[in-house]
């Protein structure tokens, strides 16, 4: 066969990812299953390679596989309403995980600094917090920060995405 279809070895080393990669992205419907020719070989078209690189980049930005999966939906990028939803959702979830980040920064620079403050004779604030032995209140949440957290829109969006999704 001397289309230019790949093995699924040469469209692995193409797209810079191992043959269980592709495998796997064919076992959650992210890559289609060709059908093996005559000699037993499956050939992979080389438009997968920029596929399989568009899933390795939204995974790089965080999405999902389920998400991704849905972004491969709207590919064609006509119904950008539901693909602004979806990254929408996604931004909403990563700041709300920053959100968290900065509030476990603050609560352990709070327990360095109460480490530091208190002497040799009492036990280390940060091992006995840790150990459960004593209670650590963590820092009241920066406002500024909650505020741009919105967990709410993420569940409505996802909502709306799935509606959108049904009704064709």
């Amino acid at each position: 066969m001397n289309d230019g279809s790949l093995t699924i070895g040469r469209l692995a080393r193409s797209a810079s990812v191992g043959i269980e990669t592709i495998r796997y992205y064919q076992r959650r419907n992210l890559l289609p299953l060709p059908d093996a020719d005559a000699g037993a070989f499956r050939h992979y078209p080389p438009a997968l390679v920029d596929r399989i690189r568009f899933i390795k980049r939204s995974q790089e930005l965080g999405f999902s596989l389920d998400e991704i999966a849905m972004l491969l939906q709207f590919e064609d990028g006509a119904n950008r309403r539901a693909i602004r939803l979806l990254a929408g959702a996604h931004l909403d979830d990563v700041r709300e995980k920053i959100a968290d980040l900065k509030r476990i920064e603050r609560a352990l620079a709070t327990m360095i600094q109460s480490c530091e403050a208190t002497g040799r004779a009492q036990p280390c604030p940060i091992i006995s917090t840790l150990a459960g032995k004593a209670k650590f209140k963590p820092p009241i949440p920066d406002s500024t920060v909650r505020s741009t957290v919105h967990a709410e829109p993420s569940r409505s969006a996802a909502a709306e995405l799935r509606t959108m999704q049904t009704t064709g």
